[in-house]
């Protein structure tokens, strides 16, 4: 028998009992998020926040104070955070931002008025038993994809979910895109989209896949899949961790709720 295997049968199950059980261990405890808006006003004039966020994903009205925050841009550096001297933006845990409709990546000082029940997209009957997954790096830097990589781990376990990853895209149910979609993976991509068989969906993995990211709009860079694929989910983060992805990939089965509405996180 080999080493591994008694190992394994010493120590038990390494997967962890997330996201059946709520309260179970998601892996991502004490780990930074997406900056959070207080309700305290900014300072007159400071602009700080928006002369160091890399992506303008910030945007100040004319007095200097916080007027938006593009979450779909953000890249949760933390520049922002550390730079606020009024403490209106100030670090949280709040990593599960995947969402159906890019307008919910975005605060604004005034929220638009929201339905009460934002109801969820129709699922396929077919997609009720198994996921399969066809991914396509567009041009990122491998962030994303040492993520990726961590769903298949002992820990995480994808498969328990009924979710897998496919190499075929006529197999394939859901096109999980990363990267800013430049302009070599511009075909390509399209011809993996056109290669799938219907029903089929679309999940922007990161924020490069979101917005373009850091790298995004060059003359080789495009600014992700807005405009070019049909997206069904929207998940920024930089990358975003393995939880995250689940949770979006569990938001588009409908088995989990959406956290974010308007730009603002809430517990479901």
């Amino acid at each position: 028998m080999a080493l591994w295997t008694l190992r394994g049968l010493g120590h038990g199950s390494a997967t962890t009992d997330w996201p059946q059980k709520a309260d179970g261990d998601h892996g991502q405890h004490g780990t930074l998020g997406m900056p959070q808006i207080t309700a305290e006003r900014c300072s007159d004039d400071c602009q700080r926040c928006e002369q160091v966020c890399p992506t303008q994903a910030i945007r100040l009205d004319t007095r200097g104070h916080l007027a938006a925050l593009d979450y779909g841009r953000c890249i949760a550096c933390q520049l922002c955070v550390e730079v606020c001297p009024s403490s209106t933006l100030q670090p949280s845990e709040a990593w599960a931002f995947g969402v159906r409709e890019r307008a919910d990546l975005q605060w604004t000082l005034e929220p638009q008025a929201l339905a009460s029940e934002k109801l969820a997209m129709h699922i396929e009957k077919s997609f009720r038993g198994s996921l399969h997954i066809r991914h396509v790096d567009a041009g990122s830097c491998n962030g994303c994809e040492s993520e990726l990589q961590a769903l298949n781990n002992p820990f995480y376990n994808l498969h328990r979910l009924g979710i897998f990853f496919t190499a075929s895209p006529r197999a394939a149910d859901l096109l999980l895109v990363t990267g800013t979609v430049t302009a070599a993976m511009h075909e390509p991509l399209l011809a993996t989209w056109q290669a799938m068989a219907e029903p089929r969906r679309v999940l922007a993995c990161g924020t490069c896949a979101v917005s373009g990211g850091v790298c995004g709009g060059t003359y080789a860079s495009g600014k992700g899949l807005d405009g070019i694929l049909p997206v069904d989910i929207w998940l920024p983060g930089c990358p975003p961790n393995p939880a995250a992805i689940i949770e979006a990939l569990l938001l588009l089965l409908e088995r989990k709720p959406q956290r974010v509405q308007g730009g603002r996180p809430h517990e479901p």
